[in-house]
């Protein structure tokens, strides 16, 4: 890192390609690197390409290879899928929750010090995006899909099973009673769903943002070692980084479009009678992944920015009715009861060490922190892309707080009307499969053809802004840190999230996907710790008021 303090107006030569250059002095690296000169410009049969050669190469021929491979033995892949899954859950969970308990520490304390102080973009530098439509993509890109998915099935499996004592029961459970099964069961629901994933988006986002916007690299995950690797990042050090994660992100994205294809698929064999099959579920990723494609090359302002805001409108409007029509006291009293339970359990529940409950560590608490930990390269580049002009407390408490607690809220309101269902006599939805709960708890309540179509066209939409959001930064990534590579390059990126998707459905179902995601989980979290140390040297160089 260069020791002294540069004004962005004299170095305007140093800021890489396709990135604003810092407004107001920062500290700037000093690099003879120059964003793009390893990649590969061609244009063939009218097609532009402007691609890391070794970055994309490695890529893109190993998850050709996987897909392949996955469609071609698809009996014989599955038991792998599981096999493996098996292993790194029973060994290796401790690994995931040490590390996320890091990554919440680390973003908590950077909140209430000095450090804080520090402007992304420069000390000068205004927000690209109003509060509103930042909000709305840092919730639409987390963890749509999932809330859409997990909000009725994951509160009403954890009450039952603290209820009934059961192997997987969070804390061993609250056996024979309704109200201890009903806290606990919300509190390990929104440890989840809280600071934990966002935690470890914040971490990538962080880094990301401020590597590229203060410093002057390029956005890829090689940017956030250059205090601890120097020049070598440019070399294969770095290429590997960028490697894993895109490994990671791709991974990641397929569990969740595979997860919203079996839940939209569900849906609308429950609405319509259609079948509820393979061959549905590869149909719609399919025709999603074809939608996608033209949010895409839309881009971040018209395409991705418009689908996030207008889910958040739809998803508001269904949140809404669910708390109006539903157990309304119950929700409304059980939002603040529910994060006081979620305060109070939270230290056991992120233990990482000697738990009696390893079930739920391992059915659950680990196959999530690989998901958020696979997700995060993605989450946390595309937050980094908005989120210039933000302080870095200004960042870290919206990103950390804001989408926590709407999804306290949702769990809250979807959760709850499940469990007073299930307290009422009806056990359809805990009977029910675990994608098909939503439509189950929806279908007991007025109006329910129309809140269940509305909850499949936010399935659908969450899918298309996760493919979109996640092309974006794959293409990112492969092109060497380029943000205005051609558009071809997103298209490929999109078609390869859906084919990935496809396979692991077809090789394994969501035992194959949960597999994938632990897999390309495990070796990123290692990379993240690391990335930990070069945030705060990276914080102590700049200037701050």
């Amino acid at each position: 890192m260069s020791d002294q303090t540069q004004s962005s107006s004299s170095n305007e030569d140093e800021v890489v390609e396709g990135i604003p250059a810092p407004e107001g002095p920062t500290d700037l690296i000093d690099t003879d690197y120059v964003i793009g000169q390893d990649n590969i410009q061609t244009s063939k049969f009218g097609i532009d390409m402007d691609l890391h050669g070794k970055v994309f190469m490695v890529s893109s021929l190993v998850v050709l290879f996987f897909v392949i491979i996955t469609l071609a033995l698809p009996e014989q892949m599955g038991p792998v899928f599981n096999g493996m899954r098996g292993w790194l859950t029973g060994n290796l969970s401790w690994v995931f929750l040490f590390a996320a308990n890091v990554f919440v520490l680390v973003t908590v304390v950077l909140i209430f010090t000095p450090l804080g102080k520090v402007r992304l973009g420069g000390p000068e530098a205004t927000p690209d995006f109003s509060y509103f439509g930042w909000f709305a993509m840092l919730f639409a890109a987390g963890m749509g899909i999932g809330l859409m998915f997990y909000g009725v099935a994951e509160p009403l499996t954890h009450f039952s099973t603290a209820l009934d004592g059961a192997s997987g029961a969070p804390l061993s459970g609250a056996q024979g009673d309704d109200q201890g099964a009903i806290s606990l069961s919300m509190a390990a629901t929104i440890f989840h769903w809280g600071l934990h994933p966002w935690g470890t988006y914040a971490v990538v986002a962080l880094a990301l943002a401020l590597f590229s916007y203060n410093k002057g690299l390029p956005l890829t995950m090689r940017s956030i070692f250059y205090p601890i690797l120097g020049e070598r990042i440019w070399g294969w050090p770095g290429h590997l980084i960028d490697i894993l994660a895109v490994f990671a992100t791709l991974f990641g994205l397929a569990t969740s479009l595979g997860l919203g294809a079996t839940q939209a698929s569900s849906g609308l064999h429950y609405l319509f009678d259609t079948p509820n099959n393979n061959v549905t579920m590869v149909i719609l990723i399919m025709g999603i992944t074809a939608v996608a494609l033209g949010s895409v090359v839309a881009g971040v302002d018209k395409g991705v920015q418009r689908l996030s805001m207008l889910n958040m409108g739809l998803a508001f409007l269904l949140l809404l009715f669910v708390i109006i029509v539903g157990p309304t006291l119950m929700i409304a009293t059980g939002f603040f009861e529910n994060l006081l339970s979620y305060a109070t359990h939270l230290p056991a529940l992120s233990n990482p060490f000697g738990r009696e409950d390893a079930g739920f560590v391992e059915g659950w608490t680990a196959f999530y922190w690989a998901w958020w930990i696979s997700w995060s390269p993605f989450v946390g580049m595309f937050i980094a892309r908005v989120s210039r002009g933000r302080t870095v407390r200004e960042f870290l408490t919206a990103v950390l707080l804001v989408p926590m607690l709407v999804s306290v809220l949702w769990m809250t309101a979807f959760g709850g009307a499940a469990i007073e269902q299930y307290l009422s006599g009806f056990k359809g939805v805990a009977d029910a499969a675990v994608e098909l709960q939503l439509f189950e708890m929806l279908g007991q309540l007025p109006l329910s053809s129309i809140t269940s179509f509305v909850g499949i066209v936010l399935v659908m939409v969450f899918f298309i802004t996760s493919s979109d959001s996640g092309s974006l930064v794959i293409d990112a990534i492969t092109a060497g840190g380029k943000v205005d590579a051609p558009r071809s390059q997103r298209i490929f990126w999109a078609l390869i999230e859906g084919a990935i998707a496809i396979a692991l459905l077809l090789g394994g179902g969501l035992e194959a996907l949960q597999a994938a995601v632990l897999i390309t989980g495990l070796p990123f979290a290692l990379v993240l710790l690391v990335g930990c140390y070069a945030i705060v040297k990276g914080l102590l160089s700049e200037p701050r008021p």
